[in-house]
């Protein structure tokens, strides 16, 4: 198996958009509730929050596989809070870090070797700064409960521990594959197969769906001819394509996932997959994630995010652009940092654009028939159908989670019936 850095970001990633949080790619070698019933015992600079193994009265004791001399010298956090090692470290006396495979705003995402389960393990080391250290502790509630309720574990990433060390929170979870991101990257950003997209069936809010955070479950793929670039390119000879062995995803990074009582009015969801009622300031709830899923869909089929813009006047004309005029109640209902996008009931576009270039950006994207007629084949009808109901503007009407896993174009039922 190919390596993460293999191919460095620098070189391939064409998108205006930040680095992936994960992007592991080794092969396997071993194929809240709340988080308040856990009782965490002080040993080594270490809380941990597995079960207790000492009684709490005893919790000065020291406990199997977080023994002191497993731990390295202390050594301070780096400006931004991060946690400093090197690799061999032992992170606790239980887990040797063998790699880092992934980082981001968050903190960082290390490969380590799980001495006591002999497997190997994803641990996302969080910096050690109050904001960040509280979503962890919202992340560690949330894949508890999804724990709970995914009982097969076959739908979102496993939690197998956490702790507390050295003032970082410490999430361990099952090693997975690489992101759906990383295949795109491997490809050049070429399209997949239409039948190897897959979709989430969530109840919480995630509110940060994209490429960079569902991952295969399996790092094993396949190489296969690309005819079209042999076609356009004969002079280089056959050139290949990687698909994955197993279509098996699962989701991650619940950090920002929200509950549906919470307030809903503040930014969510990485720009690409922002819904429209995110920019405008009317409050957002579960349909926000199905508007991401739309984007990641058509990213999938066609190998480029379908909205790469970092303003917003600009990525809601892209919007009218590929899927047509937002409704009029909602533009009048912006509210009042987006009220400057609209002007005498429309969209102030192209009017309000900030350079030609924008102008230019909007006017060179494709409408939604004509992008999906470009890259899909026999079924090109249904995926447009089903596109259309999870990029509809107005949030009430966009499809439902269950609506859409129910589609023709995943159950195939359409074309069993003209059999």
């Amino acid at each position: 198996m190919d390596y993460a850095t293999e191919f460095p970001h620098s070189s391939m990633d064409r998108r205006p958009r930040k680095k992936p949080k994960l992007a592991w790619d080794l092969h396997q070698s071993n194929s809240k509730a709340h988080s308040g019933i856990y009782y965490g015992q002080e040993v080594a600079n270490v809380t941990s929050f597995e079960t207790p193994r000492v009684l709490p009265e005893h919790a000065g004791l020291f406990v199997k596989g977080l023994a002191e001399k497993g731990s390295p010298q202390w050594r301070d956090d780096d400006k931004d809070g991060h946690y400093v090692f090197a690799l061999g470290d032992n992170l606790t006396s239980r887990y040797k870090i063998l790699r880092k495979i992934g980082e981001g705003t968050f903190g960082q995402v290390l490969e380590c070797w799980d001495r006591e389960t002999r497997e190997l393990v994803a641990i996302k080391v969080v910096r050690s700064i109050k904001k960040y250290r509280e979503a962890a502790m919202v992340e560690v509630d949330v894949l508890h409960l999804l724990g709970r309720y995914d009982r097969n574990g076959s739908r979102c990433v496993q939690i197998r521990n956490w702790f507390d060390y050295r003032n970082h929170i410490c999430i361990v979870f099952e090693m997975l594959g690489p992101s759906l991101y990383d295949f795109l990257r491997k490809n050049n950003y070429g399209p997949f197969p239409v039948d190897l997209v897959l979709m989430h069936d969530l109840r919480l809010i995630h509110t940060d769906l994209k490429p960079e955070n569902i991952l295969f479950i399996s790092s094993e793929y396949v190489k296969v001819p690309d005819y079209k670039v042999t076609f356009r390119s004969p002079k280089e000879g056959t050139s290949f394509k990687r698909l994955p062995k197993s279509s098996a995803i699962k989701v991650i990074d619940f950090g920002s996932t929200a509950y549906e009582h919470q307030d809903h009015n503040y930014i969510v969801s990485t720009r690409h997959y922002r819904a429209p009622e995110v920019i405008l300031g009317l409050g957002w709830n579960f349909p926000c994630d199905i508007w991401s899923v739309g984007c990641i869909l058509i990213e999938l089929c066609s190998g480029e995010a379908l909205f790469q813009t970092h303003e917003n006047l600009e990525h809601l004309a892209m919007m009218e652009r590929v899927l047509g005029p937002l409704p009029q109640h909602m533009l009048k209902r912006a509210d009042r940092q987006a009220e400057k996008y609209v002007r005498r009931g429309r969209l102030n576009w192209p009017e309000g654009a900030i350079s030609r270039e924008s102008i230019k950006a909007v006017l060179k994207l494709p409408r939604l028939p004509n992008l999906v007629m470009q890259h899909v084949d026999h079924s090109a009808g249904d995926l447009l159908d089903l596109l259309q109901g999870l990029l509809r503007f107005d949030p009430s009407s966009r499809l439902k989670a269950h609506e859409a896993l129910r589609h023709p174009f995943f159950t195939g039922e359409r074309y069993q019936r003209l059999r």
